[in-house]
C-alpha cells in the first residue's frame, strides 16, 4: 500500500491517538495478487503466520475481525489462537434468502409473499403458479439466489397479462415469461443463472410496488448479551442494484423498521450469532402517507453500510440515537452523510499514484468532522474507482456536498488526463 495512503488513514485519528500512530502499525503482505480469500492465502504461508503472531503484543486483548466470517477466517482464528468476531459459519443459513424469510416468519416480521428453496426452472415456473392462486393480480415477482448480494443475484419476472391463474395454459405462459426474465447481473446468461440456483437454491418473492418505495437497512451489532442497534440507513439504488447509502434513514419509517430488526436481531443472538449484521427492507408508502415495511433479506456480516459508520464515528466522536433516530457529534449537533463505494469513471484512473493527493482543491476533512473521507483508494489507478463517506450537519448539506466533491474529482481528472494526453 501507498505511503501517502497509509499516511492519509492515519492522519484520520484523534490527534491523541495519532502520535506514533505510525510505529504502532505493523502492515505484513502476502505478496500474491490472485483473486483468492486473505484468509486461504494467510493459512497457506505459516511463516506469515508466525510474524502476526509476534506483532501481537497482548495476546490476551486481541481478536479477529473480519468482514465476513466463513470456514477460512474461523480456521486462521485457530491458527492464531484468537477469537472471531463474527458469526459461526455454521449459521450461514440464516444469512440466505430462504434463511432470512423462514427467520421472519418465526419472529412474525412483515416480509413480502415468496416461496423459499427453489432449485431449477421447473421450481420457478410451479412457484409463481402458486404465488398467482394465493393472488392472482400479481404483477411481477423477483427470482433470488440464496446466496446473491448487491442485487446481482436477482432476476425480474413480468406477469401483466398472463392467463387466468390456474386455467390450463397458465404454465406455458408462465415458462415463457421466466426465459425472458431480466437478470441484474450483467454478462450472466439465463443457462449460467439457472446453474448456479441448481448449485445453491434460492427463492420467489413478490416484488412490492407502491407510488413511492425506498430502500432502508438497520445495522446491528449482536453479543451474548444482547443486541445493539448502530445505524439505520436509506439505500441508493440504480437498476435495484445498491450503489451507495444515506445515513441516518428517513425518521417517517426509522423506527418500525428499527422494532422489526430488534426482533430479528434477538432471534439470531438466540441462535449464538455474534458481530455486525444488516437487515434490508422495502418500505412503500401508502395513499394515507404512512409506510408499510417489508423485510427483505439478513446480511450476517459486514457490509456497505459498516465502514462509513466507522469513519463518522472516528472523525465526530459521536453515537446513534435509534429511539430518536438521529446520530450527534461528540458537542452534541447532529450529522449526515451519503457515501459510496461505486464513484467510478475510466478519467478517474489519472488521480491514481498519488495525484489525488496533489491536488490544491481536493475535498478534504473539517475540523468539525463535516467534509469528505475517502476510502477504496488503491482502486483509483487500476479501476478508475473510489469511495467516499461525504458528512454533513444536515441531510441536504451532505447531499450538497457528495455533489461538490463528486464534481470536483471528476473535473479534475479530466483535467489530469488531458494535461497527459497533450504532453504525449
Amino acid at each position: 500500500m501507498a505511503d501517502e495512503i497509509v499516511d492519509y488513514y492515519l492522519d484520520l485519528l484523534p490527534k491523541r491517538l495519532r502520535r506514533g500512530a505510525r510505529e504502532r502499525l505493523t502492515m505484513i503482505s502476502a505478496d500474491d495478487p490472485s483473486l483468492r480469500p486473505l484468509s486461504a492465502k494467510l493459512l497457506e504461508r505459516p511463516t506469515l503466520l508466525t510474524r502476526i503472531r509476534w506483532a501481537i503484543e497482548d495476546h490476551e486483548d486481541a481478536y479477529l475481525v473480519p468482514y465476513v466470517c466463513t470456514e477460512l477466517e474461523y480456521a486462521l482464528g485457530k491458527e492464531l489462537d484468537l477469537p472471531v468476531q463474527g458469526a459461526d459459519p455454521a449459521l450461514a443459513y440464516l444469512g440466505t434468502k430462504s434463511g432470512g424469510r423462514e427467520l421472519f416468519a418465526r419472529v412474525g416480521v412483515a416480509h413480502p409473499l415468496g416461496i423459499e428453496h427453489v432449485y431449477t426452472r421447473a421450481d420457478v415456473i410451479a412457484a409463481i403458479a402458486r404465488l398467482r392462486a394465493v393472488r392472482p393480480r400479481l404483477g411481477q415477482v423477483v427470482v433470488k439466489l440464496d446466496d446473491g448480494v448487491s442485487g446481482e443475484g436477482n432476476a425480474i419476472v413480468e406477469l401483466r397479462g398472463l392467463p387466468r391463474a390456474g386455467t390450463r395454459p397458465e404454465l406455458a405462459k408462465i415458462a415463457e415469461r421466466v426465459d425472458a426474465m431480466r437478470l441484474q447481473a450483467v454478462n450472466v446468461a439465463p443457462h449460467e443463472y439457472f446453474e448456479r440456483l441448481e448449485r445453491g437454491g434460492g427463492i420467489v418473492e413478490e416484488r412490492i410496488v407502491a407510488r413511492e418505495l425506498r430502500s432502508p437497512s438497520v445495522q446491528l451489532e449482536l453479543s451474548p448479551t444482547g443486541t445493539q442497534v448502530v445505524s439505520t440507513h436509506d439505500q441508493i439504488l440504480s437498476d435495484d442494484m445498491c450503489v451507495g447509502c444515506r445515513f441516518p434513514a428517513e425518521p417517517a419509517y426509522a423506527r418500525a423498521i428499527t422494532e422489526a430488526a430488534e426482533r430479528i436481531g434477538a432471534e439470531l443472538v438466540a441462535a449464538g450469532a455474534i458481530g455486525r449484521a444488516a437487515i434490508d427492507f422495502i418500505v412503500a408508502r401508502n395513499r394515507s402517507g404512512s409506510w408499510s415495511a417489508y423485510a427483505i433479506e439478513i446480511n450476517l456480516r459486514k457490509g456497505a453500510t459498516t465502514h462509513p459508520l466507522y469513519a463518522l464515528e472516528l472523525v465526530t466522536g459521536g453515537t446513534y440515537d435509534a429511539d430518536a433516530a438521529t446520530f450527534r457529534a461528540a458537542d452534541g449537533s447532529t450529522r449526515h452523510y451519503v457515501a459510496t463505494d461505486y464513484l467510478a469513471s475510466p478519467c478517474l484512473s489519472a488521480l491514481g499514484n498519488g495525484a489525488l493527493f496533489a491536488l490544491a482543491d481536493r475535498p478534504r476533512l473539517d475540523p468539525d468532522g463535516c467534509g469528505v473521507v475517502f476510502h477504496m483508494l488503491s482502486a483509483l489507478t487500476e479501476l478508475g474507482r473510489i469511495g467516499m463517506t461525504v458528512i454533513g450537519r444536515t441531510a441536504s448539506d451532505a447531499q450538497e456536498r457528495f455533489e461538490l466533491a463528486q464534481s470536483i474529482l471528476l473535473h479534475a481528472a479530466a483535467n489530469v488526463e488531458s494535461e497527459v494526453a497533450v504532453v504525449a
